[in-house]
């Protein structure tokens, strides 16, 4: 599978560590130039902007947010509705309030773009565990 993961961080990183380590096609995007270079040195592509992440992937497309609760996933999916279309899918992993998350999915399907919440945890040690 293929997909753009937005978010490198301490989970974030681990995550995508662990989805190329299984076989998994990545392209990586961060705020943090270095972050960005890290998941490139792991055999994920990485990406500049959500516009980049975006053109790298092949409809249908799916973009996993690891990123902070509130603002940062909101500016991130209102960039993102007008960068996907119909069918391709926005998931976000982190602990986002369920009021919130019910809003995007509803906002997105208005564009034929699904969403999930998909709040993730147990911690950076879980690179192993799973």
């Amino acid at each position: 599978m293929k997909l753009g993961f937005v978010g490198l961080g301490k989970m974030g990183g681990n995550m995508v560590q662990r989805l190329l380590a299984d076989g998994h096609q990545i392209v990586a995007y961060a705020r943090s130039e270095e972050s960005i270079r890290e998941a490139e040195s792991r055999g994920a592509a990485g990406a500049q902007s959500l516009e980049e992440l975006v053109s790298k992937l092949a409809a249908p497309r799916v973009v996993w947010l690891m990123i902070p609760a509130g603002k940062p996933v909101e500016e991130a999916i209102d960039a993102l509705a007008g960068l996907l279309a119909r069918g391709d899918v926005v998931v976000d992993g982190g602990n986002s309030r369920f009021t919130d998350s019910a809003r995007r999915a509803a906002s997105l399907e208005t564009r034929g773009i699904g969403f999930l919440d998909a709040g993730t945890s147990g911690g950076i040690w879980d690179l192993k565990n799973g």
